[in-house]
């Protein structure tokens, strides 16, 4: 996960580019997480480094629209980054994920469209809201509370 010195530009409205474009953009990596559905594997680099992080908050990596701040962030000790709430729920949306042959809430970058993980409902974690947004790290930028 990269770690940014300030936040980066708020989009205005929907951010679209061409695939040749986004593969320019993203590392290849994060094109196939955010563009291809991807998911990085459990308990690495960017795990360990989400566990480590204090104040800030969470930006796409395709877009730079915030999406999760440290408030939200808790560790659910699955491997991935989770929150139980988006900071900004605008930036955020969810649909039906039937890909593996069972259903799952797919969360989703409202303004690139970037894939961002899944929402899991009713784990019984002690979070306000019962949810575990479990994030891929690699689809975020980090931007430390100064």
């Amino acid at each position: 996960m990269e770690t940014l010195d300030q936040a980066p530009e708020e989009p205005t409205g929907k951010v679209a580019h061409s695939d040749e474009e986004w593969r320019k953009i993203l590392t290849s990596e994060q094109y196939h997480i955010l563009r291809e559905s991807g998911t990085e594997r459990p308990n690495g680099e960017t795990y360990r480094e989400f566990r480590q992080q204090s104040e800030g908050a969470y930006h796409c990596a395709g877009c730079g629209a915030m999406l999760f701040s440290s408030n939200e962030k808790f560790d659910s000790h699955c491997g991935w980054p989770s929150f139980y709430d988006p900071a900004n729920a605008e930036n955020v949306t969810t649909k039906r994920d039937e890909s593996t042959g069972m259903l799952r809430i797919e969360v989703n970058c409202a303004k690139c469209e970037g894939h961002l993980g899944h929402v899991f409902e009713g784990e019984g974690f002690n979070t306000p809201t019962d949810q575990r947004y479990c994030i891929n790290g690699v689809g975020l930028k980090f931007v430390p509370a100064h």
